[in-house]
Parts: structure tokens; C-alpha cells; sequence
């Protein structure tokens, strides 16, 4: 019986691509239109040698010739590929089988193929983006790694977790510890508050970056700057979760930190005073660096002697802290840790409980300060300048702040070093400031004692420059028994006007002394006058001289004077308002017009009363009228009336706040009724009378 032969039509709507060849060339002699789709036309009748030409087709003729060979269908399971042939997509991927049959045309073989394609392109595109993903979480892992960040995430219920690690080796903190808002435990104290509310503020509002810069405790001890950046991913269902990063920057922040600072420190300039100078040396540290920074002036190159006496010089502490005390030049003696800084010349950091400040390490008044705002420590810097320590600064961290660590202090000194000029300025000025001591203390000498009478002075130097001028008193006694008794001021604030007062009355001393009883006030003046420009020691000054003689059985004196361009004496009496011995055409000052005639005045002073003879600086402001200075002086001498002589003086010159000009005041008054008077000192005569 005749085996049944193929008839091919069958296959011409099947989906799968179907071709039948004949005869051991595998003439092509059917295919569908799913095989024309795949393939393309191929020319009928045609070998398959020649029907399919393209590169990679012998192993489709290999498997022709075999299945002829034996029989025995195969497939061909691994992917084919061959161009498309109509365009569109690049290739074609196909799978195929060849098996035995019996056709029309004799013995042939049927293929049938399946496009795979689309199914190969997904295969591959998946691949694709599994290694496009795996690249970029390797690259992603990569770069955290370098940067050393910890990454983590924070999910919707609060919950976070590490994806990379490095908290607990930061901080000592465990990550569990630290979910939530237990982090907040290693901040800084001073910072916790506010890096609370920053955070709570962006889980609220949800901005799209969350960046903040913070102190966390450090596991080595301290404290170190950290960088948080952190973004919210939404999720409609289950609410929003963070995803973050936290990087130790302090290496930088303190490079940072150092160059601003050190550039600060570098452009303090020079300044009139040495108080502005340290001044703004202390304001390049608070508050990068600390809360308080107070320096204090050595009285020579490195303080050798067994007990040295600094002098604070200047004070700044951060806003939020009281009011520092004001600068009254308080002194101390450096005690054993204060010593220890300057001897050594190296920092020396001070650990103690709130407030308790160790003895002499600063001056009491400091102290009581640095008790109030509970400081926890206290650092003592020593300021050196051309190989001579000439201050002493200190630091603190109040209301319970923690330790500077030893980047921080290294940071301090070296800061405190960078302003050379203004500092070496200021030794300059401290030794200016001995010799001026040493020549003022020289020429101010100590009012005499009189019987029936009290004479009591006080000098304060100006706080700047050098601080002396060309302020001064004098009182002394006349060979006829009366009392002459000067106030003066040479313009100017320094060496040079010292040594023109001591000159100016050095001559008015020996004119008052020589002339006797008929020569006034007026007339002593007037040959001053003549000898200072004949002798060239003119320099601009303002005087009043006066002459006191004992006047009547009542114990009151009878005064004469005259004023060159001074402020005008103040009468004080027992009781009732003070009274200023002015007159309407005041005489010109000193060194202007020897020529000019002057005028003596005279007016008593009785029992009890007190007249009083200053310098400006007790009464000038800066942009005030001197009217309004001589009022406030007035009033304040009657609020103090019933005090000793020399407690009046001493009154009047410390009620001035800022001390910038000199002020010498020098006062008189004679004993009230009923007191015995002779034989006795004037009250207050000695201590008094220092400069």
C-alpha cells in the first residue's frame, strides 16, 4: 500500500512558520505565509543552498541532509537569529524542527519554526536592566564606601534601620538605640533643641532635602561636626519614609573653621587703645569657640617675680550670657594654675563641677561671673610676643557646655598668636605706661597738712595710650602762711605733655613761691605765660590758680583766683545747692597771647564748704555739651557732701565710666565750727593725695 503523502496547503493560515522541501537538494516546494513572514519570500523550486543564503545557514543544511539521511526527526531548540528581511526590528530570533515526510514531489522533509523574538528581546531587556541595576548598586555601594557615610533609612511607623553602618563606631551609640529619636542623646546640648525642631519640622512639612550640620558626641570623647542629608520617598498607602546619609566632616568644618578665624585674628589692626586691640582679638574666638574669652595684661615680659598681678584688659562673651562685669581694671595674682600657663607657655584646660572656679585663676569678680553661668571649665592660654609672654587669656564654656577638646584649644592659641602687630603694639604700650606711672607719681606730690583746713587729691590716668597727659594739681604752702592751689591741662595724651606739665609747674610753683603776698593769681598766670614762650616750653594748656588765705575768727578762708580757659571752680556749701565761681569773660587759655591781660576773682569759703578744682575729663562726653557734664558733677558732689575729703575725691573720679582722658581733681575744706584745727593733719591728706 502507497504511503499517504503530505499535502502542504493545510498549513497556509497556521500560525507557525511551515516549509516543505524535496529530493536530496531540499528543493523549496511550499511554504505558508507565517514562513513568509519570518523568512521573507524565498524563490520556489530553489535548493535550499540557494533559498537561504544567509551566514549561519550550514548548520540548517546539516540538519536537512541528516533527517533525509536516517529518517529521525531533530529540533533545534537554541535561539537562531537572521536579519529581518521587511525592516523594523534589526534581527529575527527563531527556534525549529525538521522531520521526515513523504510529499508529492518524492521524499522530502517538513520544518516548521517559531518566532521567538519578542520573547528573546524581554529576555534580554530584563537582563539588561538586572545588570544595569546590579552596576549601579555596585557603584552606588562603592561611592558610600569611599565617602565614608553612614546611610540609613527611616520607615513610615517610625522604625529605622543601617544600610551602611558606622553610627555606633562614630558615636559608641548603638543603631537600635538611635532609632526613633535616640539619637538625639549624642548631640550636642546646645545644639539638641534646635536639630529637634529642625527635624521635627521636615517629618511635618516634608521638604525635599532635609540638611543640617550638628555636634555628636564622639566615642574617643568629644565632640565631632556631622553632615545629615536626607529626602523623603511618598508612598500612597503606607505614608513616607526617609532616606539618608551622615557624614563626619569635622576635619573640614575645622579647616574651615581655622582659616575664618585666623583671617579675622589677621585683620586686627593696630588701635589707639590697647583695650579695642585685645578687645577684638577676643571677639575672633566667642562664640566660634567658646563662650567667654577675657584677657588679662602681665606687668612685664614673662612675670618673673614670685607673685605676678595681671590686669584685666578686655572681656567678650557670647549673646545669651549676662552682661560681662565692666572693665575696672581689677587685678589678681596669678595662682598656681594661672602661673603654670605663663611659666610653661602652653594652654592649660581646667575641668571642674558647674561653677566651682578653681582660686586665682582669675580675678574674683571673674570668678563670681563664671559661678553664675555655671562654667564647666576654663582654659588659660598664654599670648606670646616676640619671645615674651605679655597676656593671658582665658576661655569658658558656660551653662554646662562641655570641654573644648584638643583641636579646639590648639585652635585658640593659635588664633591669639596671629594678631602680632596689635599685640606687640600693646607691650609697647604696658612699658610706655610704667615709665608714665613712674614720672606722674613723681610729679603730683602729696597735698600738705594744714591746721584748720583738709587738702585731698586723686589722679586717675586716661585709659588710652600710654595713659598720662598733661593733667595736674598742686597745692602747697607760702612762706606768708597761705595756701596756693593749681589745677591744670596740657593739651595732648602722652610723654610729651607729662613733661610740659612738669615744666609749666615746675615755673608756676617758683613764680607763686618767689613773689609774694601782693603778687595775685592774675599776675602769676601772666609770668607763666611770658616765661613758657620766651623759654619755648608754649604748649596749649588751660589753669586755674588760686591763693587761700585764713580769713576772720570763724574758721573761714578768703580765696583769690584766676582762671586761664579752665572749667570754672564748684563751691559746695554745708547745705543748699553747689555754686560755680565762673566769670562772664573767662581769660584765654595758657601759651596763646602772653600779652592779654587776666583778671584775679575772689570769694570766701566758709566753714564746711568745700571747693573743688578738676580737669575735663571728670566732666566731657564725647558729642555732649560741657554744661551738661558740670551739672552732673554738681549733682553728684552734693549727693556725697557729708563724706571725708579724700572719700569725695575718690567718689567723683570712680563714678566715670569709661575713663578715656585723664582726670585730676584736687579740693579744699576748712574745718566746720566747733572743730579744734591745730596742731592736727588735713583728714585724707596722705592717701588722698596719690596719684
Amino acid at each position: 500500500m502507497p504511503e499517504p503523502q503530505l499535502t502542504p496547503e493545510v498549513f497556509d493560515r497556521a500560525v507557525v512558520a511551515i516549509a516543505l522541501t524535496a529530493g536530496p537538494e531540499h528543493r523549496m516546494v511550499y511554504y505558508n505565509d507565517a514562513f513568509r513572514d519570518l523568512f521573507g519570500d524565498r524563490p520556489l523550486g530553489a535548493p535550499a543552498r540557494e533559498a537561504f543564503t544567509e551566514p549561519g545557514t550550514e548548520r540548517l543544511l546539516a540538519t536537512l541532509d541528516a533527517v533525509l539521511t536516517d529518517g529521525t526527526a531533530r529540533q533545534v531548540t537554541a535561539h537562531r537569529t537572521l536579519g529581518c528581511p521587511t525592516g523594523g526590528t534589526a534581527h529575527r530570533h527563531f527556534v525549529y524542527s525538521c522531520s521526515p515526510a513523504a510529499t508529492r514531489y518524492g521524499p522530502g522533509i517538513l520544518a516548521a519554526a517559531i518566532d521567538t523574538t519578542a520573547e528573546l528581546h524581554s529576555a534580554l531587556e530584563a537582563e539588561r536592566q538586572s545588570a544595569e541595576r546590579l552596576e549601579a548598586l555596585q557603584r552606588y555601594e562603592a561611592l558610600m564606601a569611599a565617602a565614608a557615610q553612614m546611610v540609613w533609612v527611616v520607615r513610615p511607623d517610625g522604625t529605622a534601620r543601617e544600610l551602611v553602618p558606622g553610627w555606633e563606631e562614630l558615636t559608641g551609640q548603638p543603631f537600635a538605640e538611635a532609632a526613633g529619636l535616640g539619637w538625639l542623646d549624642v548631640v550636642h546640648p546646645r545644639e539638641r533643641e534646635a536639630t529637634a525642631a529642625r527635624w521635627a519640622a521636615a517629618t511635618r512639612d516634608l521638604p525635599s532635602v532635609f540638611d543640617h550640620t550638628f555636634r555628636v558626641r564622639s566615642a574617643a570623647g568629644g565632640y565631632r561636626h556631622v553632615r545629615s542629608r536626607a529626602v523623603p520617598v511618598l508612598h500612597e498607602e503606607r505614608g513616607h519614609e526617609w532616606i539618608g546619609t551622615t557624614r563626619d566632616i569635622e576635619d573640614q568644618w575645622h579647616a574651615r573653621l581655622r582659616e575664618r578665624l585666623l583671617a579675622r585674628a589677621g585683620a586686627v589692626t593696630e588701635a589707639e587703645r590697647a583695650e579695642d586691640a585685645f578687645t577684638a582679638l577676643a571677639s575672633t574666638l566667642v562664640p566660634d569657640l567658646t563662650d567667654v574669652c577675657a584677657v588679662y595684661l602681665l606687668p612685664g615680659p614673662d612675670a618673673a617675680d614670685d607673685e605676678v598681678v595681671a590686669t584685666r584688659i578686655a572681656s567678650v562673651a557670647r549673646p545669651g550670657l549676662p552682661p560681662v562685669p565692666p572693665l575696672d581694671r581689677q587685678t589678681f595674682t596669678l595662682g598656681e594654675h594661672a602661673r603654670k600657663a605663663v611659666t610653661d607657655r602652653v594652654p592649660t584646660l581646667l575641668r571642674f563641677p558647674d561653677g566651682a572656679i578653681p582660686a586665682g585663676a582669675v580675678p574674683e569678680i571673674s570668678a563670681r561671673w563664671l559661678h553664675d553661668t555655671r562654667a564647666t571649665s576654663l582654659t588659660l592660654l598664654p599670648i606670646v610676643v616676640d619671645g615674651a609672654v605679655v597676656a593671658l587669656a582665658a576661655t569658658a564654656g558656660c551653662e554646662g557646655a562641655p570641654a573644648p577638646g584638643p583641636a579646639d584649644i590648639d585652635l585658640q592659641h593659635e588664633v591669639l598668636q596671629r594678631a602680632q602687630a596689635p599685640l606687640r603694639q600693646a607691650l609697647a604700650l604696658q612699658r610706655a605706661r610704667h615709665a608714665a606711672v613712674v614720672l606722674q607719681r613723681a610729679l603730683l606730690t602729696t597735698p600738705p597738712a594744714l591746721g584748720g583746713a583738709a587738702v585731698a587729691a586723686r589722679y586717675q590716668p586716661g585709659s588710652r595710650n600710654a595713659e598720662v597727659g598733661g593733667d595736674w594739681y598742686d597745692a602747697f604752702t607760702l612762706p606768708d602762711g597761705s595756701l596756693a592751689m593749681t589745677i591744670g591741662d596740657v593739651a595732648g595724651h602722652d610723654l610729651a605733655a607729662a613733661t610740659t606739665m612738669g615744666q609749666l609747674r615746675a615755673m608756676l610753683r617758683s613764680i607763686a613761691y618767689t613773689r609774694g603776698q601782693a603778687h595775685t593769681p592774675a599776675d602769676t598766670l601772666r609770668e607763666l605765660d611770658t616765661a613758657a614762650e620766651g623759654l619755648g616750653v608754649g604748649s596749649f594748656a588751660t589753669a586755674v590758680h588760686a591763693r587761700l588765705v585764713r580769713h576772720g575768727a570763724d574758721g573761714g578762708w578768703e580765696m583769690e583766683w584766676a582762671n586761664a580757659g579752665h572749667p570754672p571752680p564748684v563751691l559746695l556749701p554745708v547745705d543748699g545747692p553747689p555754686r560755680l565761681l565762673s566769670a562772664e569773660d573767662a581769660d584765654v587759655p595758657l601759651c596763646v597771647d602772653p600779652r592779654r591781660p587776666r583778671v584775679t576773682h575772689r570769694h570766701p569759703v566758709g566753714p564746711g564748704e568745700t571747693l573743688l578744682f578738676y580737669t575735663d575729663g571728670l566732666v566731657e562726653v564725647p558729642g555732649e555739651h560741657l554744661g551738661d557734664g558740670i551739672a552732673r558733677l554738681c549733682e553728684a558732689a552734693a549727693a556725697a557732701r557729708r563724706r571725708p575729703l579724700a572719700d569725695l575725691c575718690e567718689h567723683l573720679v570712680t563714678g566715670v565710666a569709661d575713663v578715656r582722658d585723664d582726670i585730676a581733681v584736687i579740693a579744699f575744706r576748712p574745718d566746720p565750727p566747733g572743730r579744734v584745727a591745730v596742731g592736727r593733719a588735713a583728714p585724707g591728706a596722705g592717701s588722698g593725695g596719690r596719684p
